[in-house]
């Protein structure tokens, strides 16, 4: 019996080693790595439950690169931000944010701060809260940029910070003052047009495709005779377009495209598709493109383009060098990411999940995760330190 049960063991202990042994030997390597300091701001004012979806990506990555506040404190998606936070009740949330502090206060925080990273400002809406017509257009409860989120930013460039801004930081609900202000400081300007994939435009296959939208369409085109994968392209005039998949355009989700020398020195996949909502920007002349949209629009497209006034490719992510500081603009809903990621705590588990999550399925939003996001806001976070 002995040594049947020794054979047993024998055999079994690969799959002991593997099981056990290797996430433990991650685990210490991880806890032998050393803290790095980075203080950073986070302003996300989308915050509809404790999922903390819009800024949740940028949280574990900091945990799992380990960095820390100048005081030594780990970072806490749930608190350390500005912005909404959800309570369950009948306010739906409490407010925290810059609104009441002064010139001299927010000056004093950006001196204590490496990088400011505006996640998303689009806000909370009454609909999001309740559990009939959450399709429909309702009532804001809080959102926007604002003069306090601005005065921020203009200080934070002034005095050689970091800025990461990302969509929607100025789209709708911000107001058209408040936006080119923040133009004027970042050197970016929307265009107006904000898009989105969905792979299936037929309402009575697709029943995400929200009701506003539909009507919206309806309103200009009269009827709503889309079929197939497609995009929709929304300004914020009230102009809605659609591209149909082989009709405007050929590449069936917007590719986020990289080059494999770029001389920024981003290691990125070349490229990757983007299901999800984008805004298409203008950039000054000192921006360098770290990676563009390209839908690849057919002879049709490329006119329809034209008449929309956009240009063939788009922004997806870009960054200038202005005095001591950088600042960045992510023109999509990058840090945006529901379900779990695993325990932050075990060094390579990036290099596990991409080996998992293939760059091509976009069907599931952990995979841009894993292969995109990570790579770049952790390669961003890096240069921050260096900076």
């Amino acid at each position: 019996m002995k040594e049947e049960l020794k054979i047993y063991l024998y055999r079994l202990w690969p799959v002991i080693v593997l099981v056990i042994g290797l996430p433990l030997l991650s685990f210490v390597i991880w806890l032998l790595i050393p803290a790095k300091s980075l203080d950073i701001l986070v302003i996300d004012k989308t915050v509809k439950d404790n999922s903390y979806r819009e800024h949740a990506g940028l949280f574990w990555t900091l945990d799992h690169l380990k960095y820390r506040r100048s005081s030594g404190e780990a970072y806490s998606a749930d608190q350390d931000y500005l912005g909404f936070f959800p309570n369950g009740k009948a306010d739906f949330g409490v407010v925290k944010d810059l609104t009441s502090r002064s010139d001299q206060e927010i000056g004093e925080l950006v001196s204590r701060t490496n990088l400011i990273y505006l996640a998303d400002t689009y806000g909370v809406y009454e609909g999001n809260f309740e559990q009939t017509a959450k399709d429909e257009m309702s009532k804001k409860v809080y959102g926007g940029m604002n003069s306090s989120d601005l005065r921020l930013v203009k200080m934070a460039i002034e005095q050689g910070k970091n800025v990461v801004a990302e969509f929607n930081s100025i789209a709708s609900p911000t107001s058209p003052l408040i936006r080119t202000e923040f133009e004027n400081l970042m050197g970016v300007k929307w265009t107006g047009w904000i898009g989105r994939y969905f792979d299936e435009l037929d309402t009575a296959i697709n029943r995400d495709i929200p009701t506003w939208m539909i009507r919206q369409y309806q309103r200009q085109h009269e009827t709503w005779n889309l079929v197939g994968p497609g995009l929709i392209f929304i300004k914020e005039s009230g102009e809605i377009e659609a591209f149909v998949y082989q009709k405007e355009y050929d590449n069936q989700v917007p590719l986020i495209r990289t080059q494999k020398m770029n001389k920024l020195g981003f290691h990125l996949p070349e490229v990757v598709p983007y299901p999800d909502w984008f805004d298409i920007m203008m950039i000054e002349r000192e921006y360098e493109v770290i990676s563009y949209y390209d839908i690849n629009p057919t002879a049709e497209g490329v006119q329809k383009l034209r008449s929309m006034g956009l240009p063939r490719f788009f922004p997806a992510a870009v960054v200038r060098k202005l005095g001591e500081g950088s600042q960045y603009y992510f023109s999509g809903d990058f840090s945006d990411m529901e379900g779990t990621f695993g325990a932050a705590h075990f060094f390579g588990l990036p290099v596990l999940w991409r080996g998992l999550y293939v760059a091509s399925d976009y069907t599931d939003r952990q995979s841009f995760y894993w292969n995109y996001y990570y790579p770049l806001i952790s390669q961003v976070l890096e240069k921050v330190g260096e900076e």
